[in-house]
């Protein structure tokens, strides 16, 4: 604009604020020396008109592939990488410094350069620079003394390389065997944080293009799919003179109030952020194993929220994961009903509760199966507590007793991969060889995943007055006779006479008297 105006020439407005008199703004935007930099909303654009601008740019992009004119293409653009770190963990950089030659490459029967073990953290500075032997050593071409590289690389530069390393771990003299990575890779599930997508995978990306341009092995993508998982998050704590404090250091007292533990001074209780040390929000994971158990620890962070959500990890959640725990012990240690024999054949003729409790097992296998993997495990999670509350309501009837023991050897198998070490325990209480781990998935009856029942609403004049269960595409007679028997309806109709009976099957009766 500021050339525009400068030379006279013509601007014409086509992004706007949203919630404005266009008309009015593009009048007094004519007169004005400075541009309306947002996104907005396009006006004066023909066919982008009244979009806002991400929807506006993906819609000029699909008119212009839809008239051949262009293509929409995602770019990247790869910086120059420092890759050297002044750390101990990292692969050494394969470098030797002489004061004679310059700086030689370490030769290929001396690699790889190995970390020395004894190394010390008590200094402040690069372990490497600070060992009294490691660096020192001579020059390959001219003999004499010289000293290596004390940088090491960028965890990021072996990772973005070595999943083609663990497609041949025992490859000894490459990096890897050309044929195993090419049948291996690429890697079916990548997951990560956010961080992960836009810097490991870019990088990865490059390094196997670069690879297959240099003949070591044909992949250009390292990854097939990717799934961006949520931080772990906590409150934040600091003392009145601006510390921070970890959730140890603090306690709320019976007013609510937080203090600090020696109970003399308040806290300020900041948001809910990434758990990270600067913060001090981090919770210390021998404490909450020693308290609730690695299997608690494990529910709770798969359970409370969706794995691509941030997670706030709180007391009272690990508290409630524990509780479940303990509710799925019991099963087992104190059963309500008495646990059938391993070898005992489903009975027929199951009682109405048992038959229930049997079908809702193979609907709850069904759909964890799905939601694992879709990766919806929090959703897996609220299946198997819906299992676990029906075994534990089941009372003693007809086929109780083979329906619990099948029910909980399912329930456990599936909250194996979360909770392994109480399922393998169950697992073995239950009878069964091997580890849990090694058995075969639990496996579904399609047949019994609908149910041959339904529950149908009834109305009176369109309000709501009760249920009834009724037989698949039950016949109207039949919906009719058990819809006046209930007192609910009976109550609103009486003795009058009926005007419209109507019944949509599976799903709805409505009267009118």
């Amino acid at each position: 604009m500021d050339f525009a105006r400068k030379y006279g020439l013509p601007v014409r407005t086509v992004i706007a604020p949203k919630d404005v008199d266009t008309k009015e703004f593009i009048n007094n935007l004519d007169n004005a020396n400075e541009a309306y930099t947002e996104y907005g909303m396009a006006v004066n654009s023909g066919f982008l008109n009244g979009l806002e601008g991400e929807e506006a740019i993906a819609k000029a992009i699909s008119r212009l592939e839809e008239i051949k004119s262009g293509t929409g293409q995602v770019q990247f653009r790869l910086r120059d990488w420092g890759i050297s770190r002044q750390r101990y963990w990292g692969c050494p950089i394969p470098m030797i410094h002489c004061e004679h030659c310059g700086v030689v490459p370490v030769p290929k029967k001396d690699l790889p350069v190995v970390l020395p073990e004894d190394v010390t953290f008590d200094k402040v500075g690069n372990p490497l620079a600070l060992h009294p032997t490691w660096k020192h050593t001579t020059c390959p071409k001219c003999g004499k003394p010289a000293v290596r590289e004390t940088d090491t690389m960028d965890t990021f530069f072996e990772s973005s390389w070595y999943f083609a390393r663990f497609c041949s771990p025992k490859t000894e003299d490459k990096p890897f065997d050309r044929e195993l990575a090419e049948y291996w890779l690429p890697v079916d599930q990548y997951i990560g944080g956010i961080e992960h997508a836009c810097l490991h995978l870019i990088y990865s990306r490059f390094f196997m293009r670069a690879l297959t341009d240099c003949g070591y092995v044909n992949i250009k993508e390292p990854f097939k799919n990717l799934f961006t998982q949520g931080m772990v998050c906590h409150e934040t704590y600091k003392s009145e003179d601006g510390e921070w404090l970890y959730p140890t250091d603090i306690y709320r007292n019976e007013k609510g109030e937080t203090l600090t533990k020696d109970g003399n001074n308040k806290v300020v209780v900041g948001s809910m952020e990434k758990m990270s040390k600067s913060k001090c929000n981090t919770i210390e994971p021998d404490d909450i194993i020693n308290s609730y158990g690695a299997d608690a620890a494990r529910l709770f962070v798969v359970s409370d929220t969706p794995p691509d959500r941030d997670f706030e990890w709180s007391e009272a959640g690990i508290e409630g994961a524990w509780r479940f725990i303990n509710k799925l012990w019991r099963l087992i240690a104190t059963p309500s009903v008495e646990l059938a024999d391993k070898n005992t054949p489903k009975p027929e003729n199951m009682a109405k509760e048992a038959e229930a409790v049997y079908r809702l097992t193979h609907k709850i296998v069904y759909a964890v199966t799905e939601e694992i993997e879709k990766f919806r495990f929090n959703t897996a999670i609220a299946k198997i507590r819906e299992l676990v509350n029906a075994l534990s309501s089941l009372k003693d009837c007809n086929g109780a007793s083979y329906v619990y023991r099948y029910g909980l050897e399912k329930a456990v198998q599936l909250i194996a991969p979360i909770a392994p070490h109480i399922s393998e325990e169950i697992w073995h209480i239950l009878g069964n060889e091997g580890l849990i781990l090694d058995a075969q998935w639990p496996q579904y009856d399609e047949k019994l995943l609908s149910d041959d029942t339904v529950t149908v609403a009834v109305q009176v004049l369109g309000k709501m007055r009760g249920t009834i269960e009724l037989a698949k595409d039950a016949p109207e007679a039949e919906a009719r006779e058990k819809a006046l028997q209930l007192p609910t309806v009976l109550a609103q109709v009486g003795e009058k006479p009926i005007k419209k009976f109507i019944y949509v099957p599976n799903r709805i009766v409505n009267i009118v008297a």
